[in-house]
């Protein structure tokens, strides 16, 4: 099992979270990002740049892993090919994304596009805050010994 973050939007206390649980529980963990970024240094933590561009980190996160794979995102659609292909999706707030709740979240994603390009001002996510952080780390937490106990 890996761990991939879709780091272009990924906000840094979520970050700094996925180092300590990649340090703590020894797991390969890969930010992939279109802007450079600093890890601390670990043997465990990589980064790999993709050039910019529409959904071009979204994509490299798909072709290069696997199923069994935690992929954190806030991406729905990247969530969807994750699903699809085998992996787990968990966003910044702790919220794991299912086969049961992918749809939906997909059609409300699109729906709000439609506004958007309609020019319906529909705002964005709220800002985290120390409950979401903490509702995160549970979260990862969570997933990471559910996908470790099942690959022994």
């Amino acid at each position: 099992m890996r761990l991939w973050v879709d780091a272009d939007a990924c906000p840094n206390m979520i970050k700094e979270i996925v180092f300590r649980a990649a340090e703590r529980l020894h797991i390969e963990t890969t930010l992939v990002a279109n802007q450079p970024l600093r890890l601390p240094p670990s043997q465990y933590l990589r980064f790999e740049q993709v050039p910019a561009g529409f959904d071009v980190a979204d994509r490299r996160i798909v072709e290069l892993m696997s199923a069994g794979d935690l992929v954190v995102t806030a991406d729905i659609p990247l969530a969807a090919a994750v699903i699809d292909k085998g992996g787990t999706a968990l966003n910044p707030r702790g919220e794991v994304y299912t086969r049961e709740n992918i749809r939906e979240r997909l059609s409300m994603r699109n729906f709000m596009d439609e506004l958007r390009s309609g020019g319906v001002t529909t705002g964005g996510p709220a800002t985290l805050g120390p409950r979401d952080k903490q509702s995160f780390a549970n979260g990862l937490d969570a997933v990471l010994t559910r996908l470790m106990r099942a690959q022994r």
